[in-house]
């Protein structure tokens, strides 16, 4: 199994950026794992937001942040990241991470959550 915590989420103004990390432990039953990242706003559905193949080659972006966020990993350290550039109000949401045997846009692909972790936009 796999365990994951997210951290970096804070209260951060309008076009300001702020980084996500996801630290990860365990494995799957094959080792690796891909990781997804979803938000949450309140009132709203769960979305998908970006996610990351195992070995780094694949990537995803929702239209909403293509050019704005970055997902990276960096095995070694059993890391996850979420770089977030010029920020908006509505990226306020709770920021979960997510892992599961293959990369993803659905969030019933993945079979480990971390607890969130929340990010405030102001205008």
């Amino acid at each position: 199994q796999v365990q994951l915590v997210e951290s970096g989420g804070g209260l951060v103004q309008a076009r300001d950026s702020l980084r996500l990390s996801c630290a990860a432990s365990g494995r799957t039953r094959s080792n690796g794992y891909a990781v997804g990242w979803f938000r949450q706003a309140p009132g709203k559905e769960r979305e998908f937001v970006t996610a990351i193949s195992w070995r780094g080659r694949t990537t995803y972006y929702a239209d909403s942040v293509k050019g704005r966020f970055t997902i990276s990993r960096d095995n070694a350290k059993n890391m996850v990241y979420l770089q977030m550039n010029s920020l908006k109000p509505e990226d306020t949401a709770l920021y979960y991470c997510a892992a599961g045997p293959l990369i993803s846009t659905s969030s019933t692909g993945y079979n480990y959550w971390g607890q969130g972790t929340q990010v405030t936009v102001s205008s």
